[in-house]
């Protein structure tokens, strides 16, 4: 498996993003959707990655700079055809590590409180997350649920 920078414009990962979009409008109602779409995840301020197992797309996710000590996770996702697998493993180790090369001292993140998102709230603690209030521009929702990591 291959991790790239970028690769935003590549039809696996813009159906990919759209997945994501969908499953999260299935779970959330419209204003507590916080996934970025493609112009947002092309900000200045925020590095895409995708994960490639040879010419197929296994996941994605990206790192956003919230100020110079402060990271957030946005955009995490498995490709269906390679769940329980270890790519979303494989892609929150790299964003991690790339949080602490950039010199974050906390990286937080967004994601449901809804028991879809169990899965996902499970790995981040594997991780050492922990809920924590919101960060940012966020504010208490009852479909969300935050957590942070001190690095």
């Amino acid at each position: 498996m291959q991790i790239r920078v970028g690769q935003l414009r590549s039809e696996q990962v813009l159906m990919l993003l759209q997945e994501h979009h969908e499953d999260m409008a299935l779970h959330s109602p419209p204003e507590s959707v916080h996934a970025l779409n493609v112009s947002g995840l092309e900000a200045d301020d925020v590095t895409f990655w995708s994960l490639w197992c040879e010419d197929e797309l296994a996941g994605c996710g990206a790192l956003k700079r919230l100020d110079s000590t402060h990271g957030e996770i946005k955009s995490m996702r498995t490709s269906n055809n390679f769940l329980r697998q270890g790519v979303a493993q494989t892609l929150l180790a790299h964003i991690i590590a790339e949080a602490r090369a950039r010199g974050y001292q906390r990286l937080s993140l967004e994601t449901g409180s809804m028991d879809a998102f169990i899965p996902a709230r499970k790995l981040y603690e594997q991780f050492g997350f922990t809920e924590c209030s919101p960060f940012g521009d966020y504010k208490q929702d009852p479909y969300s649920s935050f957590m942070s990591k001190m690095l």
